[in-house]
């Protein structure tokens, strides 16, 4: 098996097209169906169904392609590893994260670490809260920043950077406006904007509300902080994010209000895979990140 059959095999996997994927590694067409061919009769299996132009895995080919990935994965890192040894500080960090970190807490990070390390490179890849898990676990990318930080997952080393507060955001006209804070169960009968099913921060407002034995009503759904934003800030409910997503970036015609009985909040944290060291420049990141936490103004255990 050569790394090479390897390689045709994940690009044709990905595309399910012969062509395409030729095209795209810059190699003929012919060369990339006998290397298939090639390493097909070498596992003595067929990893693609042929559909005309088209193929698709076979349950087998399936398999196949997520061990390959992995393999993959181990051996760029492998080669990347031996590149950062010689200079970790301009090396590249893959580190993936949720919405609610988007405008405010990676990039205060990346910028800090950038001005102490100007030539190191990143690769950002958003997701949702158990992709960012299984992402790390299975090598799509190294480290994830991640809210609330997973207490019981396998596979990942957890470390809880800052806890921050949940709040409440209104209408500036809304008659509790003026409130220097507020219980949550005074907002059970308000139109709740909240990210779609299957958002963690979704979950712990519905969670937190039920706790208080009422279920939030959902009059409207925003795929993204930024449009939750603009939907209160339109007068059409209230939502609860977390504050840090609002530092100097409070929407017009909105105002922010502390929750209390119960406080809301959630741990913010990184994790890292278990079963794989991270890389030079990684490391340097890693560590950056719970230094820099540790010293800012506004983030607390």
């Amino acid at each position: 098996m050569e790394l090479r059959q390897i390689k045709y095999f994940m690009e044709v996997a990905k595309r399910e097209h012969v062509t395409e994927a030729a095209d795209a590694i810059h190699v003929a067409q012919s060369a990339v169906s006998r290397q298939i061919f090639n390493l097909e009769a070498e596992l003595g299996v067929d990893l693609f169904i042929r559909e005309g132009r088209r193929v698709r895995l076979t349950p087998i080919g399936k398999m196949f392609f997520e061990r390959m990935k992995q393999a993959m994965n181990v051996i760029d890192n492998a080669r990347l590893e031996v590149e950062e040894y010689l200079d970790p500080e301009q090396g590249t960090i893959r580190i993936a994260f949720p919405i609610s970190m988007a405008a405010y807490t990676l990039p205060s990070a990346v910028v800090a670490f950038r001005e102490r390390y100007p030539n190191a490179k990143f690769q950002l890849k958003q997701a949702s809260y158990r992709k960012l898990i299984d992402g790390v676990v299975n090598g799509d990318f190294n480290m994830a920043l991640i809210g609330p930080v997973p207490k019981q997952e396998r596979k990942v080393v957890s470390n809880i950077l800052f806890t921050e507060e949940i709040v409440a955001l209104l209408p500036f006209n809304h008659p509790l406006a003026n409130s220097t804070s507020l219980k949550l169960s005074q907002l059970q009968d308000e139109p709740f904007i909240l990210l779609p099913d299957g958002y963690v921060l979704r979950d712990i407002i519905v969670n937190t509300c039920s706790d208080l034995g009422f279920k939030p009503k959902v009059s409207f759904e925003g795929d993204d902080i930024d449009a939750l934003k603009g939907l209160v800030s339109a007068g059409l409910g209230i939502t609860l994010i977390p504050e840090i997503t609002l530092v100097d970036n409070l929407p017009h015609s909105t105002v922010k209000i502390p929750v209390i009985e119960p406080t809301v909040t959630r741990t913010v944290g990184v994790i890292i895979p278990s079963e794989r060291q991270l890389l030079p420049t990684e490391k340097l990141f890693y560590e950056f990140l719970k230094e820099f936490f540790s010293r800012m103004d506004g983030f607390r255990k």
